[in-house]
């Protein structure tokens, strides 16, 4: 009995971390059969990595092994034991982080956070950059809506005009909303799935506390990761607020009448569904609607999408760690999405934004296709 210590430790060990699941597991190999990785051969398979957890095996603790999982959710809404496939990663990655062994890229992501309220490692003062140039309002106690933008549309070149084009809709739409400024934090989402839970628990307890503090009842989301975890994640934790994501609030607002589009665009376009607004939060219809407004219904689709869209790769903290070229899910969408014809790329996710407009440029489909969020197509109809 003692040479099955081990195993009954490390499984029992994840097990109260998260994975309650974990144990129903029968090695199907459903999960492993609609996992992105197996489209790319490359060499994360989630079926080996589960069964390494269940016999408290080591060796699942490499960057693209047990970081390798993006938590597209795919393999989750796949099961037929209903393992909760991502909390058993998350268990894996929290017992790793307990030794201070993740990968030295997402301690620097965890690091900032800690240190500046952001993953970016950008000072907590840069946060309201963005804001540059714009007459953006500060959120009060008669102001309806807190929109927090997300760490990526704060920091990242590449991601900022999405708050800038979602400010710009919101007004054009009469809509009452604020940001707080400097005083906003991350959600962690990410911090989570990299492991760190006590960090995300520290950062969320101070999210919730704030918003208190500051009267926020209802919140807009510019990124499904922030509005996964606010509507996920931290009511288990007091953090009860009325959340939207922002293409589920301008669908609203266009069927009242209230946010009016005074052009069309004159080109065709497709939509990738982002992971965490799909298959996680079960949003496809909204963001379609949109487009076939603003673009006079000349929307196009792709072979794969709503659940059975091809993740970009930046979820699960890959967006921070350096994957492959002949590894990149998003190199395939890009070209999934200029077999459709269609001029524009469309998606609501700055994660995916960031990652798709990376593979238009290293697959040279810069002169073919342009990468945009939805909210960028709306603001240029106005």
């Amino acid at each position: 009995m003692e040479a099955l210590t081990p195993f009954y430790e490390v499984n029992e060990a994840l097990v109260a971390m998260g994975a309650e699941k974990l144990n129903l597991c029968m090695q199907c190999g459903m999960c492993a059969g609609s996992c992105p990785w197996r489209i790319v051969n490359g060499p994360f398979n989630v079926r080996r990595l589960i069964r390494m957890a269940q016999l408290g095996v080591e060796g699942y603790e490499s960057d693209d092994i047990l970081y390798g999982c993006t938590t597209c959710n795919k393999c989750v809404l796949k099961c037929p034991r209903g393992v909760t496939i991502i909390d058993v990663v998350r268990a894996m990655r929290a017992m790793i982080a307990e030794t201070g062994a993740i990968p030295g890229v997402l301690r620097t992501a965890t690091g900032s956070v800690h240190s500046q309220g952001n993953p970016w490692s950008e000072p907590r003062e840069k946060r309201t950059e963005w804001m540059e140039g714009q007459e953006v309002p500060v959120f009060g106690e008669d102001t309806e809506y807190f929109l927090f933008v997300c760490c990526t549309s704060a920091y990242a070149q590449t991601s900022r005009n999405i708050a800038r084009s979602i400010v710009k809709v919101l007004k054009a739409a009469g809509i009452s909303f604020g940001v707080i400024g400097e005083e906003e934090s991350c959600c962690a989402e990410s911090i989570r799935k990299i492991g760190d839970e006590e960090l995300f628990m520290n950062i969320a307890q101070k999210n919730i506390q704030l918003y208190n503090d500051k009267g926020v009842k209802k919140i807009i989301t510019t990124s499904p990761h922030c509005y996964y975890t606010f509507t996920k994640e931290y009511p288990e934790l007091g953090g009860e607020f009325e959340v939207v994501h922002y293409t589920k609030l301008l669908t609203d607002l266009l069927k009242e009448g209230k946010l009016k589009l005074n052009k069309t665009l004159d080109q065709k376009v497709t939509y990738h569904d982002p992971c965490y607004l799909g298959r996680h939060s079960e949003i496809y219809d909204e963001p379609r609607q949109l487009l076939s407004a603003v673009s006079g219904g000349n929307l196009v689709e792709m072979e794969r999408i709503r659940k059975e869209s091809l993740c970009c790769g930046g979820g699960g903290a890959r967006i921070w760690m350096e994957t492959k070229p002949e590894w990149r899910f998003s190199d395939l969408r890009i070209l999934e999405a200029c077999d459709t014809g269609a001029q524009i790329l469309a998606t609501a996710c700055p994660y995916c934004i960031s990652m798709l407009e990376d593979s238009r440029k290293t697959t040279n489909k810069d002169d073919v296709i342009q990468v945009k969020d939805i909210s960028e197509l709306l603001a240029e109809a106005l």
